[in-house]
């Protein structure tokens, strides 16, 4: 074996001895295996806990963030009273930071981890590199710009159409599909804040999700009791999400049955 391919074998090692087999990121599975290996060599294991800001508005982009397994990142929109309202999360589906940008561009909006675990992560001036050398790489990131902005325009829809509780119930399924976890570790202020409502007002709207027996509200965690009844308040934005994604990005989304297989793996 050559010294170059001994070197990416080892490192291909040291990602899956921090990443396991089958809870990594699935967006990075979609590469070409020769994109695949223009990217290896920088991709660096990251552990993120809940609430860690990557980058505000305004800041520098330097790093790319693939999250993996039910890690989750969220883009909050913050306003001019300070209030920050998500526009879309992210899981193991994607990636945060310079998917689109020629360089190193500020920031537009925040970017928080919403929900802990492992992530890998490369300098944004190494995948603008990689993408100068390959043509199928830059496809594959500008479909996946196409997904996002699919996510983002749904949000806006979503959040002029839709009521409050539809939309609980939709950020609640939608966190569910990427980590395979019925519970989700939230503080009902944190979700006031995503949704853009006052507090009161999310806290009456878990009050009667937990008195239909849709929920239960733990110190700092929503636990979903019954999922059925939840996809039948939800509205169907996550699943148009879902199918312009399998449109775009076949095989990409998490699935329920992935997710679940995800979660059993990192509980053994």
């Amino acid at each position: 074996m050559k010294k170059g391919d001994e070197r990416m074998a080892t490192r291909r090692q040291e990602i899956e001895a921090d990443v396991p087999d089958g809870s990594g990121n699935n967006f990075l599975r979609a590469l070409h295996p020769a994109d695949t290996r223009l990217l290896e060599p920088h991709l660096k294991p990251w552990s993120g806990e809940n609430g860690v800001v990557l980058y505000e508005p305004g800041d520098t982009v330097e790093w790319v963030y693939f999250p993996c397994g039910p890690s989750l990142i969220s883009f909050m929109v913050v306003l001019d009273d300070g209030l920050a309202v998500e526009t879309a999360l992210v899981g193991r589906e994607g990636a945060v930071g310079g998917i689109v940008s020629q360089g190193r561009l500020p920031a537009y909006a925040r970017a928080e981890v919403q929900f802990p675990g492992q992530f890998l992560r490369m300098r944004t001036s190494e995948l603008e590199q990689a993408k100068l050398r390959s043509m199928t790489l830059r496809h594959l990131f500008a479909r996946y710009a196409d997904c996002v902005m699919a996510q983002v325009f749904q949000a806006v829809a979503c959040n002029a159409a839709h009521t409050i509780e539809q939309r609980t119930a939709k950020w609640l399924l939608s966190a569910m599909q990427r980590t395979g976890d019925h519970e989700v570790p939230l503080t009902q202020e944190a979700l006031a804040n995503m949704m853009g409502v006052g507090r009161s007002y999310i806290s009456r709207i878990l009050q009667k999700l937990k008195a239909r027996g849709f929920l239960q509200t733990k110190r700092g965690r929503l636990c979903v009791t019954d999922t059925v009844a939840l996809e039948g308040l939800a509205c169907g934005c996550n699943y148009a999400v879902r199918r312009h994604f399998e449109e775009v990005l076949s095989g990409v989304y998490p699935t329920e049955e992935e997710s679940n297989a995800v979660r059993e793996m990192e509980s053994t």
